[in-house]
C-alpha cells in the first residue's frame, strides 16, 4: 500500500510539472518585406526607401502599402524604371570613362572659378562627397547615352512630312491681320472736371467735322494732337491686334472702314479721333520662311511619343517585374507608333511635357543635373534679392538674376581673353557635346 502511494505521489508531481513546464523561447526573426522583384533580383522597402530620400526628396511609404497611394506607386515606378535602365546600360555596354569626369569637373570648377575644397564644402553642405558627385554624374550621363540610343537616333522628319503638316495646318502660320492709323488725341486726365470733359469733346468733335468737311486729318494732327506721333501727323504706322488700347482697338478692326474717321473715344488719356488709313488681312507665310519651325515642332512630338512608347513598351517588354504589393502590376503598354499624320491631327493642343509626362518626367537628367531655385529667407536680403542659386547635380554653384542669366550651354568651355581679360564661352568642345547628351529631349 505504502509503496503505490509513493508511486502515485511521484506520478502526480511529474504531471504537475509537465503541465507547468514552459517551452523555450525561439529567436524571432523580421522577414523585410519585399515590394518588387526585378529580372530575379528582390528589392525591400528599404531599398525603396533610401531611393526615394535620395533621388526625390520623400519618405517611402507615406501609407499602407496594402493599400497604396499614388505618392508611393509613383515612387515604385521610378524606381523601377531606373532599375531597368541600369539593366540596359549595362547590357549595353555604355561606359563613361574617369576622364571624362575629371575634365567635366574641372569644368565646373574653371567656370564657377571653383578651388578643390570650394568644390568639397560645396558637396559637403549637400551631404554628398565627391565620390559620390562622380557616380551621380557618370549615371546621369549613362542614361541619356541610352535614351540618346533609343530615341534621338530613331526619330527622323522628312521634307514631305514638313510640307504636309504645312497644307493641313495653314492657319497656324498666318500673317496677323494689320491697320494703319491716324489719331488726334485731346489730352484729358482720368477724374477731370465735368466741364473739361465736356470741353474736351467739343473740341475732339469740331476736329472731327473740320477732317470730313475736307480738312486733311494728318494737318489737323500736326497741329491740335497731344498724342503720340503729332510731328508726322499723327501716324500710329501698322498694328496688330493687341497693341492699341482696347477702346481704340475695337473701332480699328471692327468699326472702321478704310478712309473713315470715328466718332470720339474717351480712354484713360483723353478724347482720341481715330481715322483707319489701310488695312491688311491675315495672309498665309511661306512655307519656307516657316518650314523650320515646323520640323522642329513635329520632331518634339515624334521624340516624346517615341521616347514614352520606348519607356512604357519596349523597355518593359525586355524584363520581368513582378511587383508583390496588391493591386499593382507592372506591365509593358501596348503602343503603337504614330504617323506623322496623326501627330498633326493632335498639333491643335500643345502639351506642356512637365504637365503631360508624369512619372516619366524625371528620366530628363537636365531636371536633376541642372535646377535653379529662388534664394528665399534672410539670405534673400540686400545684393540677393531677387536672385536664384543655380544647381548642377544637386550642389549650388551660381546665383543668377533670373532664369535668361543661365547660358544655353552651361558647360561649354570657357576662355578667357588675353586683351580684355573678360571670360567668355566656345559653343563647341567636349562639354557643349556632353551638355547636349545629357537632355535626352535636345536634337
Amino acid at each position: 500500500m505504502v509503496m503505490r502511494q509513493r508511486a502515485l505521489y511521484r506520478s502526480f508531481i511529474l504531471i504537475c510539472g509537465l503541465l507547468f513546464l514552459q517551452p523555450a523561447p525561439l529567436i524571432a526573426r523580421v522577414v523585410e518585406q519585399v515590394v518588387t522583384v526585378i529580372d530575379g533580383e528582390p528589392y525591400t522597402v528599404s531599398n525603396l526607401r533610401d531611393y526615394a530620400q535620395a533621388k526625390l526628396g520623400r519618405e517611402f511609404p507615406k501609407g499602407d502599402l496594402n493599400r497604396i497611394e499614388n505618392e508611393d506607386k509613383e515612387v515604385l515606378e521610378q524606381f523601377i524604371t531606373e532599375k531597368l535602365l541600369a539593366a540596359e546600360i549595362k547590357q549595353a555596354g555604355i561606359k563613361i570613362r574617369d576622364e571624362e569626369i575629371d575634365q567635366y569637373i574641372e569644368q565646373v570648377k574653371q567656370r564657377n572659378q571653383l578651388s578643390n575644397e570650394d568644390l568639397n564644402a560645396a558637396l559637403s553642405r549637400e551631404g554628398m562627397n565627391l565620390e559620390a558627385y562622380r557616380a551621380s554624374i557618370r549615371a546621369e550621363i549613362e542614361k541619356s547615352e541610352m535614351v540618346s540610343r533609343q530615341v534621338l537616333k530613331k526619330v527622323n522628319i522628312t521634307s514631305d512630312d514638313v510640307e504636309r503638316y504645312y497644307r493641313l495646318n495653314t492657319r497656324q502660320f498666318m500673317t496677323p491681320e494689320k491697320v494703319r492709323l491716324r489719331h488726334i488725341l485731346v489730352s484729358l486726365p482720368q477724374g477731370a472736371s465735368p466741364e473739361d470733359e465736356r470741353e474736351a469733346l467739343r473740341k475732339a468733335t469740331e476736329l472731327r467735322s473740320r477732317a470730313v468737311a475736307g480738312e486733311e486729318f494728318s494737318k489737323l494732327a500736326a497741329e491740335y494732337s497731344e498724342g503720340a506721333g503729332a510731328s508726322g501727323g499723327g501716324d500710329i504706322g501698322w498694328v496688330t491686334r493687341g497693341s492699341l488700347l482696347k477702346e481704340i482697338e475695337d473701332f480699328a478692326f471692327n468699326k472702321l472702314t478704310v478712309g473713315e474717321i470715328s466718332q470720339p473715344v474717351r480712354t484713360s488719356l483723353g478724347v482720341h479721333l481715330v481715322k483707319l488709313e489701310g488695312r491688311e488681312s491675315a495672309q498665309p507665310l511661306p512655307l519656307a520662311e516657316v518650314q523650320g519651325k515646323i520640323k522642329e515642332e513635329l520632331f518634339a512630338k515624334a521624340r516624346e511619343e517615341r521616347f514614352q512608347n520606348w519607356l512604357k513598351g519596349d523597355l518593359r517588354r525586355k524584363h520581368r517585374v513582378d511587383v508583390k504589393i496588391p493591386g499593382v502590376v507592372f506591365r509593358p503598354e501596348e503602343t503603337k507608333e504614330k504617323t506623322v499624320d496623326s501627330l498633326m491631327a493632335s498639333s491643335a493642343s500643345k502639351r506642356n511635357r512637365n504637365e503631360d509626362s508624369g512619372f516619366l518626367g524625371f528620366l530628363n537628367p537636365l531636371s536633376y543635373i541642372f535646377t535653379t531655385k529662388p534664394i528665399e529667407g534672410e539670405d534673400a536680403e540686400g545684393e540677393s534679392s531677387g536672385r536664384s542659386i543655380v544647381s548642377v547635380f544637386g550642389v549650388p554653384l551660381l546665383a543668377t538674376d533670373t532664369g535668361e542669366d543661365v547660358p544655353d550651354d552651361p558647360l561649354a568651355p570657357v576662355t578667357t581673353d588675353e586683351k580684355s581679360g573678360q571670360k567668355s564661352q566656345d559653343s563647341g568642345g567636349f562639354f557643349s557635346s556632353v551638355w547636349k547628351t545629357l537632355n535626352p529631349f535636345s536634337k
